[in-house]
């Protein structure tokens, strides 16, 4: 059995989970619950609805107890609206559940739901997340939830009680400003539906339309005892059902949700901002699963949303807000993870597509050798801890993580050329040399996709083919003997380490200062200088990548010709 981790977030609402699941029914499995809506690209806000209760579920896991986590697929729900880049003739499903709808253009599966499913299931596999599905268009057709539905409806008084204490109270959220929020809360799925409120009385359960299958339908009246169900259609379908035998239907959004939370015995389930103002699912939610279901509400933080850094366009979400797998193409599954484990869930953060991605694994590297080298704060050990494994052990990691910072401006230089790459990666450190770019994957490859379809091609880095001559011609004996003492150094410090050192060192033995000089302001002025000559020499700009991994990547004898006056 794998150790609890101590001292942070994760392992205090373990002991809170632990303790309200033993008060409620000791010795049953523990469940964490999870929702989400395959109305389109599930991203990566959505992804924090899975992985708080999934790193507290692990951490249960850890400690020895039986626990579960659940996602609910709500893929009963209605199709709300055509997503960008979608053909709109796919407007004619709209109110449809969304397993009736058809697949996206190309898709291989067989409907909408099973299609957006499919892509987010694969990226949670990658990230270790263990969860058991659960599909509510096959419970409610099943009529799992029939006794549910049957309560609700006798009980639809006391509901609309419930629902009226808020309905003219005005809504505390502040105003979404950010336009990737609101794309965001736009795919959070049931939350947009109506309470079941309507001109005919209340009626918490809405059928689907037996003629056209979508939802444009009002209930006109029910009767208790023999449950019959009368309904209208937008469409002209009239009809009366029996709903102890009716299928084909769901309760409102407000009362599914606490239904789930009786049906399933959830413990823990967090919620988004948009779930938890006044009047909103979770708040009302707690009144009905206590009066109408006899049972608790899950202990459920609310978490804060998490914003993108310069996601480009050529983005599979089609101007969405990217999804995990988008996530996963550039960066490693460990990484991920610790972004949404180091900060506890009303803490905002960003994931970044752009340049920030670099600065994120610096920071991740960081964290490594301080936990290598045992110098992590407890709160941080935790985090990482949490990161590269789950109680069912380690995930899979690069053998070799060089820096990504090193190997992104690497295959930058080569366009992906694996021959060259492993050139360069092999002078990095002679004395312990890459053999097998194996060795550095899968970060190589992430680092690499991320070149190529996030950095824009006027960013990227073009060598020159030939000198400079005009440039060249034009420098002072200063900047000449510059390049002179740089290229005689090259041989003796042909390696990462040896020419970050020949690189800083030029302007300083120019000064008449040894090379472990402490730099001066005038000193720092002159290696800028330095360095924007070098290259404006070699790729015709001001900036690049680092220049010892640049010098490495154009190799030696290139070095030579593009720099030899």
């Amino acid at each position: 059995m794998a150790r609890s981790i101590e001292a942070d977030w994760v392992s205090r609402f373990a002991d809170e989970v632990i303790a309200e699941a033993e008060r409620r029914a000791p010795g049953k499995t523990i469940v964490c619950a999870s929702g989400l809506s395959p109305s389109g690209p599930i991203h990566l806000g959505n992804l924090r609805e899975v992985m708080t209760p999934h790193l507290v579920a692990d951490e249960i896991r850890r400690r020895g107890h039986d626990c579960v986590h659940i996602i609910s697929w709500d893929d009963f729900d209605r199709f709300r609206k055509v997503p960008v880049g979608i053909d709109e003739a796919w407007n004619e499903h709209i109110g449809k559940p969304l397993t009736a709808v058809p697949a996206p253009p190309g898709s291989t599966y067989p409907n909408w739901a099973e299609h957006f499913k499919a892509a987010m299931a694969a990226a949670l596999a990658e990230l270790g997340v263990e969860f058991r599905g659960i599909s509510q268009t096959q419970m409610y057709t099943s009529g799992a939830y029939r006794e549910q539905i049957l309560l609700a409806m006798r009980e639809r008084g006391r509901i609309d009680a419930i629902l009226a204490q808020y309905r003219t109270k005005p809504k505390a959220a502040k105003p979404i400003t950010d336009a990737d929020e609101a794309a965001a809360l736009e795919g959070s799925g049931a939350a947009g539906e109506d309470d079941g409120s309507a001109a005919t009385g209340y009626f918490p359960y809405k059928p689907y339309c037996s003629a056209c299958d979508r939802d444009l339908t009002t209930v006109t009246s029910y009767d208790d005892d023999t449950t019959a169900l009368s309904y209208t259609c937008a469409c002209g379908h009239a009809e009366t059902v029996l709903l102890s035998e009716h299928n084909h239907g769901k309760l409102v959004w407000k009362v599914d949700w606490p239904m789930r939370w009786a049906y399933e015995g959830v413990v823990f389930e967090p919620s988004g901002v948009d779930h938890t103002s006044p009047g909103s699912s979770f708040v009302v939610g707690g009144q009905i699963v206590r009066d109408v279901f006899k049972a608790d509400q899950p202990i459920g933080p609310m978490y804060a949303f998490v914003g993108i850094s310069g996601m480009a366009k050529m983005s599979s979400s089609k101007g969405g807000v990217p999804t995990p797998s988008d996530a996963l193409e550039i960066m490693e599954p460990p990484l991920l993870r610790w972004l949404y484990a180091r900060r506890r869930p009303n803490q905002s953060f960003k994931v970044a597509f752009d340049q920030e991605v670099q600065r994120m694994y610096d920071e991740w590297d960081s964290l490594v050798r301080k936990v290598t080298d045992g110098t992590a704060q407890p709160a941080d050990l935790a985090a990482h801890q949490r990161s590269v494994g789950t109680a069912a052990g380690l995930l899979p990691t690069t053998p070799r993580p060089l820096s990504y910072r090193t190997l992104a401006s690497i295959v930058d230089i080569t366009t992906g050329h694996d021959e060259q790459t492993l050139r360069i990666l092999r002078d990095l450190d002679p004395d312990s040399p890459v053999t097998s770019l194996d060795e550095v994957r899968p970060r190589l490859d992430r680092a690499e996709r991320w070149i190529t379809t996030q950095v824009p091609a006027e960013q990227r880095t073009q060598v020159r083919e030939t000198p400079d001559a005009d440039l060249l011609a034009s420098l002072g004996e200063a900047e000449r003997e510059s390049l002179r003492i740089l290229l005689d150094g090259l041989d003796e410090h042909w390696s990462l380490d040896g020419l970050t050192t020949l690189v800083y060192g030029v302007p300083k033995i120019q000064a008449g200062l040894t090379p472990d000089a402490k730099p001066t302001p005038e000193l720092k002025t002159a290696q800028r200088e330095f360095f924007a000559l070098l290259y404006k020499l070699l790729v015709g700009r001001d900036t690049g990548p680092r220049l010892p991994t640049l010098l490495l990547a154009v190799g030696a004898d290139r070095v030579h010709k593009l720099l030899t006056i």
